[in-house]
């Protein structure tokens, strides 16, 4: 974490800790001693805060009353949490008639304020400390719950998970190894956050006099009994008041700072270095070194390199799964929770970046018009007003060959064609001045000629602006259309790097692409003969040796063993193979 918040957030809270920690040790005495000559004394340099009826030593009370007020915000929120956690996981592990039935209890409690209900149940747990903690904890569980269930759902879906269920791993085992360690990041963070509320709902239970009693104390039952002297002597009731807006000011500002922190760093790390990524220097727009991704119990990229020169277009092919997507999604940052990025060296300069991805339709926004979204881009980055920002988003639209730009800029996502779409999408990315243009299987699920402009469209930004391509696709043909330089991947390895000339004659050194290019069809393929295929299926799990050698002709026992690294196998063209063709 770093910023002037965090830093403030992180001294209250060491403030605060510490005062828990220390202050029935050292202001113990002092809090408890009676003096009867010295009864409602007003603020003094005796006793800064002045003295209550019994003679005691208000600030000294304040001092040792935060440990009370912190431990019972802290163990109250846990208890909430713990509680919650349980509740709203189980109905991604159980059946969905049990899931429907949890789904609704937790409706129906979160009907209720959370504060109503506190006090609600202090009175029925009556006054004192453990009904407090009662109080809040049941109060609590329902919002911990809600969001459990819907951090839970995300993952219930996933594939690791169904395997789980397949392989009869038993439920409880599918709760703390698969579901929770992959939502305990942001329940961390709402958990610091909601000690805030803790804190002052729970010295305000006890301001009322349905919290803390005598003779134990905490902040609200300080502050209760200086309110009653507030017009004689407002320091007994600002010295607990502060407290509790500092403390509470503390945990709020903590859970900002770390859920700031997680946005900004939990998906990408790089090895040896803590800062961003470096912009990169020289001839390239982006160099990347040993660039990994993992998921909990997979690790669909295994070490990839990577270099883009400057205004060159590269092609990345392979089959669905081989970690194409993944590898660009490392490289701009979005990786989605909860996997890691990891990389020995990554340069590039990510607000040069533009991506283009797969889906138009949910790339874009389907209730903001579209020179709104597009205009929004400049107005952040390049700091233009309003008028100047859709001014540039019109001519955007103007230069991908969207035709009546004015017109198109005033209507929604949905009243476009998914080339429309695919063309606003590129425009938002031109909104600024990218160097790097990565577009995801752009063309996916677009007719033959809309295809082709858009190639023809990446490719003039490309001579016009000097931008680098990053072209991703599973089809050998998109990729040869505009591409100088082909990377093949399988298994999340790079296993050939060839010029886009080899690529068109048809002579690859790897099996794998070899196999490719037998699956495509073209004009001159005979109709008469049945279509290939490549034999198997890609790895679930990563196998010794080279991930290929189970569905390759030519693998030998090295194969299985020894995994192949990338080695040069003619000028400009490398190949990861024991036995290249």
């Amino acid at each position: 974490m770093t910023g002037y918040r965090a830093t403030a957030a992180t001294s209250l809270l060491v403030l605060v800790l510490v005062f828990a920690l220390f202050g029935p040790v050292v202001w113990g005495a002092a809090a408890e001693r009676v003096d009867t000559g010295a009864i409602w004394q007003a603020p003094s340099g005796a006793h800064p805060l002045g003295t209550d009826g019994l003679g005691r030593d208000l600030l000294a009370r304040v001092l040792v009353a935060t440990r009370l007020s912190v431990l019972l915000a802290v163990s109250a929120t846990l208890l909430g949490a713990v509680a919650g956690v349980l509740l709203g996981v189980l109905p991604s592990v159980l059946g969905p008639i049990a899931g429907r039935v949890i789904g609704t209890v937790i409706d129906i409690l979160l009907m209720f304020p959370a504060l109503l209900l506190v006090m609600f149940l202090a009175i029925v747990f009556g006054a004192g400390t453990a009904g407090v903690l009662v109080a809040f904890a049941i109060a609590s569980m329902p919002g911990f719950a809600r969001l459990t269930q819907t951090l839970a759902a995300s993952v219930a879906d996933a594939d690791y998970l169904a395997a789980a269920r397949v392989l009869g791993v038993r439920r409880h085992r599918l709760l703390y190894r698969h579901v929770l360690p992959n939502i305990v990041e942001p329940l961390a963070i709402t958990v610091t956050s909601s000690l805030a509320f803790a804190l002052v709902a729970i010295s305000g239970l006890s301001f009322l006099g349905l919290g803390v009693g005598s003779p134990s104390y905490d902040w609200g039952l300080l502050l209760g009994q200086g309110l009653d002297r507030i017009y004689l002597s407002p320091a007994a009731a600002l010295g607990p008041g502060v407290a509790i807006v500092l403390a509470g000011l503390g945990f709020q500002l903590f859970g900002e700072a770390l859920a700031r922190a997680a946005g900004g760093h939990r998906r990408t790390r790089f090895a040896g270095a803590g800062a961003p990524a470096p912009a990169p220097e020289g001839d390239h727009v982006l160099r990347a070194r040993s660039l990994t991704v993992e998921f909990p119990g997979s690790r669909p990229v295994r070490g990839v390199d990577l270099t883009i020169g400057n205004g060159e277009i590269v092609g990345v092919v392979g089959e669905s799964g081989s970690g194409k997507t993944l590898t660009a999604l490392a490289v701009a940052g979005l990786v989605p929770h909860p996997g890691r990025v990891s990389a020995r060296e990554l340069e590039l300069d990510r607000g040069a970046l533009a991506m283009v991805f797969q889906n138009p339709g949910t790339a874009l926004h389907p209730t903001i018009r579209i020179g709104r979204q597009l205009a929004e881009v400049a107005e952040v980055h390049a700091g233009l007003s309003k008028k100047d920002a859709m001014n540039r988003a019109v001519a955007r639209l103007r230069a991908v060959a969207i035709q009546d730009p004015p017109r198109r800029a005033r209507q929604y996502a949905h009243e476009l064609s998914g080339g429309m779409q695919q063309r606003a999408v590129i425009g938002m990315g031109l909104m600024g001045t990218p160097r790097l243009v990565i577009a995801d299987e752009p063309t996916t699920a677009l007719d033959v000629t809309v295809q082709r402009r858009i190639l023809g469209l990446l490719a003039s930004i490309n001579a016009e602006t000097g931008a680098s391509v990053l072209l991703i696709s599973h089809d050998l043909a998109v990729v040869a259309e505009i591409s100088r330089r082909v990377l093949v991947m399988y298994a999340g390895l790079i296993v050939e790097e060839l010029p886009v000339s080899v690529l068109r004659a048809r002579t690859p050194a790897h099996p794998y692409t070899a196999a490719l290019l037998a699956t495509s069809v073209d004009l001159d393929t005979d109709r008469d003969l049945p279509l290939a295929t490549i034999p198997g299926r890609p790895p679930t799990t990563m196998p010794d040796g080279c991930p290929f050698a189970p569905r390759c002709p030519r693998a030998t026992r090295r194969c299985a063993t020894e995994t192949p690294r990338l080695r040069e196998h003619a000028r400009s063209h490398r190949v990861a193979c024991w036995h290249p063709l």
